[in-house]
Parts: structure tokens; sequence; C-alpha cells
């Protein structure tokens, strides 16, 4: 076994996929020393965060791009959102969000997570500020004293150390590195996995996102190039083998069942893939000289496609906090407890109102309870007929409620 000499730096974030690199690019202008260590060598299919997945980006994750100057590539390869279509099959009740009654031009945007993740790793290849380290793992940390420190692993036979003032972890939420930290997370199965892929439907979604609720659980629609849509289709996690496993035809014809014939007929599913879907919430979100983002801190359920927004806006908020103490001092120390505790206060309340929003909506709508399905119709229709209640949502569901840190309202931080 070999140890290559170490390497300081200002901060190291474990993980480079969408969260971990837009962390990354975010703090390079404040002229710091950053690394970004990942698993996952540049370009192979298997990084997680940029496979085939479709993410709706929310107004203030916009926002956040068009700070850090990377909208411009992004924007090129996006569907905006125009309108929002909820409702309940085999039932009366709908609501709908439009984007012209809240004053925006789109109310989010969808993009592949292949095309954005091209976008983040160029913008990576081209920062003088940040090391990218890969294919590269955390193996061990030392958070103890004056400077945390990081063991990681190049190949089988060769480690690094590389010391700093702050950890990040952003390596997922099955994150190797919060166990590492003494931090504890609860996960809850909620037996169900998401299929995903893209059609053709004989109509055009005209910029509509559609979240139906079925009996085994929601199924979105969301408007991507070439008139085509991305689904997420949520089905039990004892079916999704069997429904994984049907030809172009069948499949097409069970979604449809689902679905219904709003866009007329669909066509030319493209391939499809499945994964689990679970709810995991870190019992806090910092330690000694290390700290939480994405979903290494929260895994949240697809149904309100708030998973990645709400990692962003952690980034937007730890950005905030690292700038803020900069500016004070340019010697700041940014693994200081009280900047840590800081980090924690702002973000435990928006992510304790997404997690509860989410894993309500999914238990709510997964019941078969006959009281509980009339009162969510009769719940659907009062949200379409109160303007202020609607708005209220829309806002929180584009990331636009309560304080907003300087990158989510489009500033940049230098």
């Amino acid at each position: 076994m070999t140890d290559s000499t170490d390497k300081h730096y200002d901060i190291v974030i474990a993980g480079g996929g969408m969260i971990g690199a837009s962390l990354a690019l975010a703090l390079s202008p404040l002229g710091l020393r950053i690394a970004v260590v990942e698993a996952v060598a540049r370009g192979e299919a298997s990084q997680p965060s940029f496979d085939d997945r479709s993410t709706a980006l929310s107004r203030s994750t916009q926002r956040m791009f068009e700070a850090m100057g990377l909208w411009d590539d992004v924007i090129s390869a996006a569907t905006p959102i125009r309108r929002i279509h909820v409702s309940d099959r085999g039932r009366f009740g709908f609501s709908h969000i439009d984007a012209a009654e809240q004053g925006v031009e789109a109310l989010g945007y969808v993009v592949i997570n292949r095309v954005l993740g091209g976008v983040l790793q160029s913008a990576l290849g081209k920062s003088d500020a940040v090391d990218v380290i890969c294919p590269a793992r955390v193996v061990d940390i030392d958070a103890g004293g004056d400077l945390a420190s990081a063991k990681i692993e190049i190949e089988e036979d060769q480690h690094q150390e590389l010391g700093c003032q702050l950890l990040v972890a952003a390596d997922g939420a099955n994150s190797a590195l919060r166990p590492m930290m003494g931090i504890c997370a609860t996960k809850t199965d909620y037996g169900q996995h998401a299929v995903i892929g893209n059609l053709l439907p004989e109509k055009p979604l005209d910029y509509c996102a559609y979240e139906r609720f079925t009996d085994q659980g929601p199924l979105a629609l969301l408007p991507v190039a070439d008139d085509r849509a991305a689904f997420v289709w949520t089905v039990s996690s004892s079916d999704a083998d069997r429904v994984i496993g049907l030809d172009d035809d069948a499949f097409l014809a069970e979604l449809q069942e689902a679905f219904g014939y709003r866009l007329g007929r669909f066509s030319r599913v493209g391939k499809r893939a499945a994964y689990p879907l679970s709810l995991s919430k870190a019992l806090r979100l910092t330690a000694e000289r290390a700290v939480l983002v994405g979903n290494s801190a929260h895994g949240l359920h697809p149904v309100a496609a708030q998973g990645f927004n709400l990692g962003m806006r952690d980034v937007a908020a730890l950005c905030d906090c690292i700038a803020d103490a900069r500016g004070n001092d340019p010697a700041a120390d940014f693994g200081d407890p009280d900047l840590l505790a800081r980090y924690a206060q702002w973000r435990r309340d928006d992510q304790g109102k997404l997690v509860r929003l989410t894993d309500g909506i999914v238990r709510l709508f997964g019941s078969s309870s006959p009281p509980l399905r009339a009162a969510r119709n009769i719940g659907m229709l009062g949200f379409d007929l109160i303007p202020g209640v609607r708005s209220l949502f829309a806002r929180h569901m584009m990331g636009l409620a309560g304080r907003l840190p300087r990158l989510s309202r489009g500033v940049p931080l230098k």
C-alpha cells in the first residue's frame, strides 16, 4: 500500500453528482481551494446522477444556474412547464396551477439528467478553483482539531490524505460519508418502484406537466423535447419486474389504462428503467467540521418533483453561510461551529416541510379509504377554487417561499 503526498483544501466535497458539482461551481468565485471526490470515472454510464431520468427544475433552481452563469447552457436543452394539472384517476376532483396566474414565464423546466450532468461536468473541467479527483472514494475521515482530513482511495493500493476546513457529504441517499461523520438516518420503504422512460403522445403536452394519482401510486408525464413526454410511473415493488419485462405494446397499454386518453394514444416508448422509492432523513445536518447536503440529508418520493430542488436550496444556503464568513474575515474558518449551526437552523424548516408534504401526499393518495378518497377530491376542488391557497402552494413548489439565499434569488455570490 502506498500513500501519495497530502493535499490541503478549504473544502472537500464527497460526491460529484448534480448536487456536489453544483456546490463546487457555486463556491468557485470565492477564491477557495475546493476538491470534489467522485467514485465514478467521468463519462461512465454508471454515474447514477447523470442517467436518463428527467428532473424538473424549480424557479429558484433556475435562478441559481443563472447566477452561476450556467443557465444559457441548461435552457438550450430544457423544456418549460407553464401549467400543472393534477387529478385522481376515476374521481371528479382535479387541480391546476398556471404560470401566467403566478406572474412567471414558467413554473419550472424539465431537463434530462444526462444533459444537465454534461453541462456541470464541462464547467468543472474549465474551473481553476476545483480539483476533481475521480475515480476515488473517501474511506476514512478525521474531523477533530483545527482541520479535518479525508483519506481517499484512488486505486486499490493507493491512498491520499486531503486536509480541509470543511467536509461536505453530497454522496446521495446511501451516503458512505454520513456514518463516518457519526450521523444516523431514518429510512422508510414505500414498497414502490418508479418506472421511468419517455414516449410519444398523440396530442402534444403543450408545456403542461400532468400528475395523476392511481391505485398503485402517482403517475407523472412531463413535457420534453420533440413533443415527447417523460413519464415517472409509480408501481408496487412486487409488480415492478413484471412491468419492466413487458414488451412495448403491452407496456403502453397498461400505462395508457393508468393515465387515460387526455393526450390521445401513446406510442414509441423508449428504454425503461426502475428504481425503488423510499423516504430517508438524517437525524442532524452537521457534525464536527462536516455538513450534509442533498440526498445525503434527505431522500424524498418523486411525487412533487422536489428532491433535487430541495438539495439545491441546501447548496444555496451553505454558499451564503460560507460567503458571509469569507466576506467578514478573509481568514475565516469554514468549519466553525457557529457557521454550521447557522446552516442547520436555516435548512431545518424547509427540509421538514418538504418531507412532511411529500410523505403526506403519498400516504393520502395511496389510501383506499372511501372517506379519505372523498375528502382529497373535495380538497382538490377547493384548492382549485381558492387562488390564495393555490398561489401559496405554487410559491413553495417554485422554491420561492420563506427566506431565500442569494443564489436562490439569482444574485451571484461575488
